[in-house]
């Protein structure tokens, strides 16, 4: 199956056409206004981090003053503007004397009050199995009793295609139970991906090969290569799912705490597919664990959510290699794979996982780890340039060991627009604000298995910035198509300048009429279009479904 894509065309290698033109429109009629939408912008002015700190035996180190803290950025010590101690949920006011600058409780902390924590739980369904899913699930639910009265949680499943809301922030648990037997409701579709490798086992076990077969030791071959390539796929899709759903629950207040029920995303795909601990892979053709879960990890540190992921697929009580013998080369690495992803997540982030044989306490353990932290923060001097960050909080102490996230990343517009399409894309509606009607014209065939499609876009005038400019009124856009396909597969997210000119300043209430084409495999799909205002940087988007035949 080819992944749906924008086919390339003339301009910027992606839309088909652009008319150019834009002309004054009156007010579209009365349309439904779009389903709400739970996205938030995000405005990240602080960074945040919450640090665990740790005694030789393990156990928690209270007490400590600001100036016991060393906070370093890209190894250069700065300057600690914010900190609050956070004991058994309860803020503590900070004792001694900071060597550096004003120290200050973080906004909205007082002492001896309490900080809530903001339980965002994340359900993968695609890779998940339902035993060890809803074992997990039906015991999240008994714990529900955990959280206090300033906790709060949602919850959000993934099937491979789309994100459903089942629950958004609430403290009821009346309310979250029932989200909560909803999601066992779901199919879990694990043994479908367990199918897969079963296949893939079967054919390659038919192909008599060895090692690298025809391409190589440490290279993958025919059969192993397409398999490799589909798996980090997929893989990929849900990360990025969890993504957007981290960004869609931005700014809860106080402590953030994503719970990510997952499972089956080996670190490294092509090591994974292989199966063999004397066989390393060093191509580059697939993706590994770097490059896939680092929007995870970026995501979750700029908005100060630390992960916990849960182990929902059973390593322990399954066999991952179902389907194939032990390998005859060398010994089975995918327990190894699928346990690096979860360790490496939590890691990066701040998080502990939580793996088989304690995800059926998943909500105690996450209560308990951020029951008891220090909370400090900066302001750094956003550059918006898509820049990492390395993080790293030192204790003058000795005999202390502390836990924190690893970097924080400074994220542009270009790229937070790029996931508010994503948003828009994968949970099926536009954020608030200003209409953007779009109308789906006739598609024409354009070639074997591709479609044109005319869509015709009427941006609000209330919604973008026209300023004067040689006599004209001029708006500079980007406009941001993205593709999903019925089975799940999405397309890239280009941006294509627009520029609007204009004779004289538009009225408020108008909008203006903007026409493009854009190529389609020839496929049932849903398009999500933005228009992100560059000087504004106001984002519209609206949802269309496009049928492929």
């Amino acid at each position: 199956m080819r992944i749906s894509r924008l086919v390339c065309g003339p301009l910027a290698g992606v839309l088909g056409s652009l008319a150019g033109t834009a002309a004054l429109a009156q007010t579209p009629s009365p349309a439904a206004p779009p389903t709400p939408t739970f996205g938030e912008r995000v405005e990240v002015r602080v960074v945040n981090v919450e640090v665990v700190v740790t005694d030789g035996h393990g156990l928690r180190v209270g007490g400590l003053a600001p100036a016991d803290f060393r906070l370093k950025v890209d190894g250069r010590e700065v300057p600690i503007e914010y900190f609050t101690e956070v004991r058994g949920g309860d803020a503590v006011a900070p004792s001694g004397e900071a060597p550096r600058g004003e120290v200050q409780d973080l906004p909205s902390v007082a002492a001896g009050s309490p900080v809530g924590t903001s339980y965002l739980v994340f359900l993968d369904n695609y890779f998940a199995f339902a035993p060890n899913r809803d074992e997990a699930l039906r015991n999240l639910k008994a714990d529900l009793g955990r959280l206090g009265p300033e906790d709060r949680m949602a919850i959000v499943a993934y099937d491979g295609r789309k994100l459903a809301m089942l629950a958004s922030w609430t403290r009821s648990p009346a309310e979250l139970g029932r989200a909560i037997d909803e999601a066992i409701r779901l199919p879990a579709l694990g043994l479908q991906r367990r199918g897969e490798l079963s296949a893939y086992e079967a054919v390659r076990r038919s192909g008599g090969r060895r090692f690298g077969g025809d391409r190589g030791f440490d290279q993958l071959n025919t059969e192993e290569l397409p398999f490799a390539r589909r798996l980090a796929e997929q893989v990929g899709h849900s990360v990025d799912a969890a993504v957007v759903t981290m960004r869609s629950f931005a700014s809860p207040p106080g402590r953030k705490v994503m719970l990510l029920l997952a499972g089956g995303w080996p670190y490294s795909p092509a090591d994974y597919v292989v199966d063999n601990g004397r066989r390393p892979i060093l191509g580059m053709e697939v993706p590994t664990g770097e490059k896939l879960f680092r929007p995870l990890d970026d995501t979750a540190n700029l908005l100060g959510y630390t992960i916990y992921p849960v182990d929902a697929q059973g390593l322990e009580d399954s066999p991952v290699d179902a389907g194939r013998d032990r390998p005859a080369d060398g010994f089975s690495v995918r327990p190894t794979q699928l346990r690096a992803t979860l360790l490496t997540v939590a890691e990066e982030t701040g998080g502990q996982p939580i793996l088989a044989g304690h995800h059926d306490s998943a909500l105690a353990i996450a209560a308990a780890d951020t029951r008891s932290y220090y909370w400090i923060g900066f302001t750094p001097a956003f550059r918006r340039d898509d820049a990492r960050h390395k993080l790293a909080v030192e204790v003058g102490k000795p005999g202390l060991a502390v836990r924190a996230r690893a970097d924080y990343l400074d994220l542009s517009r270009r790229g937070e627009a790029t996931m508010t399409v994503e948003s828009a894309m994968l949970f099926g509606n536009a954020p608030g604000g200003p209409r953007l009607p779009v109308e789906v014209g006739a598609a024409v065939s354009s070639g074997w298995h591709q479609i044109d499609v005319p869509l015709s876009v009427a941006i609000p005038v209330a919604g973008v910035t026209f300023v004067p400019l040689e006599g004209k009124y001029v708006a500079e856009l980007d406009l941001r198509v993205a593709a999903l396909d019925k089975d799940g597969h999405r397309s890239d997210i280009p941006a294509v300048p627009v520029k609007l000119t204009l004779d004289r300043q538009p009225e408020a209430g108008k909008y203006i009429s903007y026409k493009t084409t854009i190529r389609l495999r020839k496929i049932d799909q849903r398009l999500t279009l933005a228009i992100v205002d560059r000087l504004s940087e106001n984002v519209l988007t609206a949802t269309k479904e496009v049928k492929g035949r």
